[in-house]
């Protein structure tokens, strides 16, 4: 299972901090993916992080429109991954999904199709 939480409401130039929570599987296996959906447009990635597995671990991606105010984290001894989100604007409001898959490796990270296992969403909201 996965749990996402976190969300609310804040004003530009504001920080959030979304949780993954992870329960029921190795954790550590998984590559995490957060993506977001706005009303009225299409669900896009926002970024994802490498299962830690020494030959597959160590990659964070980030979509364009959140690099240098979004950072990506995991930590495995909690079994949660984290999306800290800073100078936020208010094109950053959606509906924010994490999402689960052990065999996503470094080629598909980005991909949406490729994770099997979705955690329901945390609404993010900001205002201007």
């Amino acid at each position: 299972q996965l749990q996402a939480s976190g969300g609310g409401l804040v004003q530009a130039g504001g920080s959030l901090r979304l949780s993954c929570a992870a329960s029921g599987f190795t954790f550590d296996d998984y590559a995490i993916g957060w993506f977001r959906q706005a009303p009225g447009k299409e669900r896009e990635g926002v970024s994802c992080i490498s299962a830690t597995d020494g030959a597959r671990g160590g990659m964070r991606l980030y979509a364009d429109s959140v690099k240098g105010r979004f950072t990506i984290s995991r930590d495995n001894a909690k079994n949660t991954v984290y999306l800290q989100m800073n100078n936020m604007r208010p094109e950053d409001t959606a509906v924010y999904y994490c999402a689960a898959d052990p065999s996503v490796i470094t080629s598909n990270l980005a991909s949406q199709t490729a994770y099997r296992y979705w955690g329901q969403g945390t609404q993010v909201t900001v205002s201007s």
